[in-house]
């Protein structure tokens, strides 16, 4: 399986090929995107800073440089501290929400939340958040002998988180006009072990166990935000980023609005109009537990057997998978989403 667990009323037909059936959601945001006056305007029209790909790919290789991010380590807490004092470098009000976890199989996480809130006095909020964990399995390994290996995580977690940092290095030098709110969940990737898999239901509440416990304990007491963008896997040349299927549910009008922004950035070779399976990830606990639309930027790749790409949860998971124009095309359409907003 894989940390963002497949919901199992999915086939794996779709899950694997990433279909758009004709009369499906997907058309529906595919007509959103053409047409709807409401989504994002062109980036041309404001003021929106340039998305330095560079630096997003250099902190990329800092979290790497930590080794295996499993909770619980050194390098996880040499990491941790690394994040909260960057994030404080940008200017921003740092909360560390640091909980006691226990995992599927008994392990007592010791979980870190990492919350940065640009312009906190302003009620009007977005809120960008990733996972900053690794798999502390490499259980996708076509090697039997190194499935119980830590990962290095450079795509699953440290790409999303380094997409964040840039962005946040921006948010320092040009204020948006909402409220930003940047979160790293934690203990996102500590889900059930391929080998031990039971039943659908206990493996998918097995992950995502930071940015539940968050959910349910906001860092603001009734915390709201006007939406979310989850960005998860977002580093590999080529990537394909489909229309997950919860942030369809949840949130189609954000799904339109942000590949509308994409497509109008050029990025629309990036951001497919293909549907993608249900992804048990950090968005779900947002759109249930607080009902805040959230969305999931993540890759659908068709061509590998887990939907995800050859690398994901094993130990080829390294800076080799991290490209720095694919970077670029999430983050500097996340940008233009966020500083297009009034």
């Amino acid at each position: 399986m894989n940390s963002c667990f497949l919901t199992i009323m999915f086939s794996l037909l779709l899950f694997a090929g990433c279909s758009s059936p004709s009369g499906s959601k997907a058309d529906a945001v595919k007509n959103s995107v053409q047409n709807s006056a409401e989504v994002a305007k062109p980036a041309d029209k404001v003021n929106v800073p340039v998305f330095n790909a560079d630096s997003a790919y250099n902190f990329v290789e800092a979290q790497v440089a930590f080794g295996p991010r499993v909770p619980n380590s050194n390098g996880h807490k040499a990491c941790g501290d690394y994040l909260e004092s960057k994030l404080a470098s940008y200017g921003a009000t740092v909360i560390s929400q640091n909980v006691d976890i226990t995992a599927y199989n008994g392990d007592v996480l010791k979980a870190r939340n990492i919350i940065a809130q640009f312009q906190p006095e302003k009620g009007e909020r977005i809120l960008l958040c990733a996972h900053w964990d690794t798999r502390p399995w490499a259980d996708s390994d076509p090697d039997p002998d190194m499935r119980y290996t830590p990962i290095d995580g450079a795509n699953d977690g440290g790409s999303g988180v380094g997409a964040l940092l840039e962005i946040a290095r921006q948010l320092s030098l040009n204020p948006t006009e909402l409220g930003i709110d940047i979160i790293f969940f934690d203990a996102e990737d500590y889900g059930r072990h391929a080998d031990e898999w039971r039943d659908a239901v206990e493996g998918e509440e097995t992950w995502a166990l930071g940015s539940k416990h968050w959910a349910q304990n906001p860092h603001v007491k009734g915390y709201n935000a006007r939406f979310g963008i989850l960005l998860d896997i977002i580093g590999a040349p080529n990537s394909k980023f489909c229309l997950e299927g919860y942030s369809m549910y949840y949130a189609r009008n954000i799904m339109a609005k942000v590949w509308n922004c994409a497509n109008r950035s050029g990025y629309s070779e990036y951001f497919s109009m293909s549907e993608g399976g249900m992804i048990t990830d950090d968005h779900l606990h947002v759109n249930r537990i607080l009902g805040i639309p959230c969305i999931d930027i993540i890759n659908c790749d068709v061509t590998s057997p887990n939907g995800f790409g050859p690398y994901h949860h094993t130990i080829k998971d390294n800076m080799d998978w991290i490209d720095a124009k694919t970077l670029k095309a999430v983050g500097q359409t996340v940008l233009n989403v966020i500083y297009n907003e009034k």
